[in-house]
């Protein structure tokens, strides 16, 4: 098999870059380890930016997305009994983020592959990315039993944090930054409408807490628990009492309880990859950065580097210039530090430390009560909320 980009994984990565290339009249190929049910029902990320957003109504991806999907003008931070909304349209010239499950944006890009684009191929297991320093890059993979090999101009490795692609860049050239946390979240989804129209972000000092919603008959909820612990210890009642105790307020709020459908424990880590790019393979989403969950940006920066590459890719057809293409991973990593270091403030503002001392507490408390004060600092999170620019 023959292509001009050849794609591994079939998250919304690989498929939006699939449905960027088509739109722009470049073939592909999709490679996908799993079949068609697995990567549609995954959990994932469900708040989309704004540049997501737009890069989805702008591919025609986004018909179900603006008929089902739920738009947020803001969140609210609770501390200390209090409660403060931030105001996105207001503190960003207009822009918001919208709750929008990323087991439906895969359904909706799959859909528009299958019936417009190149070849998606499920259970498609990739091998290894080979001669990726030359400019005949080719992926082997196997599919139905059989060994074959997916010759490209170009691979993109969308195949997460465990897949191939990022192991055919030489050790010798790459540099690795990462930083675990000693704590994860306990999720749950339960059969029961949210307990407010917005997300609540919740620092208590029993810790951290988050209240979500993936429809608006169905909540998506968080605890910060230890690292390493087992979700099935945790009984459904014990969950739900924990959770009004971190999202308590001083006025007369309540906690609407339901049958819980799902639970799951979500480790919490820092990594990023450089380069992220190598000759002609270039890192996409988790194969290059992983950000802990609390600033909303794993999806959203897997969009914004294959829009990058997409750009790229089409203004070198258009003028023979390979600077765009030259300066991927440079041009990536400016926006995913950016995005790291937001993470970083929004897990370090609302997670308690397991040796936190009073002065720590008391610094937490203060730099909620700047934001809550301060437009200058209100706005830095709004802007970091909404997103980053894609260029």
């Amino acid at each position: 098999m023959r292509t001009t980009v050849g794609i591994v994984g079939a998250g919304p990565a690989g498929l939006l870059l699939a449905r960027l290339l088509h739109t722009a009249g470049i073939d592909s190929v999709v490679l996908e380890s799993r079949d068609r049910d697995y990567v549609e029902q995954r959990q994932r990320a469900g708040i989309l930016e704004q540049g997501t957003v737009d890069v989805l109504r702008a591919v025609g991806a986004a018909e179900r997305m603006d008929r089902l999907g739920l738009r947020h003008d803001g969140i609210e931070l609770r501390f200390a009994g209090r409660r403060h909304r931030v105001d996105f349209p207001a503190l960003t010239g207009g822009r918001s983020v919208m709750v929008y499950a990323q087991t439906e944006v895969c359904k909706d890009l799959v859909a528009l592959q299958l019936a417009q684009g190149g070849p998606l191929l499920f259970e498609a297991e990739a091998l290894a990315v080979e001669d990726a320093g030359t400019d005949r890059p080719r992926v082997r993979f196997r599919r139905g039993g059989v060994e074959d090999v997916l010759e490209c101009d170009y691979v993109v490795g969308c195949d997460g944090f465990w897949g191939v692609a990022r192991s055919a860049i030489p050790a010798a050239s790459t540099r690795v930054r990462e930083r675990t946390y000693p704590f994860g979240w306990l999720g749950i989804l339960a059969d029961v409408p949210p307990s407010h129209d917005e997300l609540v972000y919740a620092r208590h000092e029993r810790g951290f807490a988050l209240l979500s919603m993936r429809s608006p008959s169905v909540s998506r909820l968080y605890l910060q628990v230890a690292e390493g612990t087992n979700a099935r210890a945790w009984k459904d009642e014990e969950i739900w009492d924990e959770l009004a105790r971190r999202l308590e307020t001083d006025d007369d709020w309540t906690l609407e309880r339901g049958p819980i459908t799902q639970k799951s424990v979500t480790p919490m880590r820092s990594y990023v990859h450089e380069p992220m790019r190598h000759g002609r393979l270039f890192l996409a989403g988790d194969a290059a950065h992983i950000v802990p969950p609390t600033g909303a940006k794993g999806l959203n920066l897997a969009v914004g580097d294959v829009v990058t590459f997409a750009r790229a890719l089409t203004h070198q057809r258009e003028t023979g210039s390979s600077a765009l293409l030259d300066a991927y991973s440079e041009t990536c990593l400016r926006r995913v530090w950016q995005a790291e270091r937001f993470s970083y403030d929004m897990t370090t503002l609302l997670h308690t430390e397991p040796d936190a001392t009073p002065f720590d507490e008391r610094i937490q408390l203060a730099r909620l009560e700047r934001i809550a004060s301060s437009r200058a600092a209100e706005t830095d999170l709004a802007e970091g909320y909404t997103g980053f620019p894609f260029d």
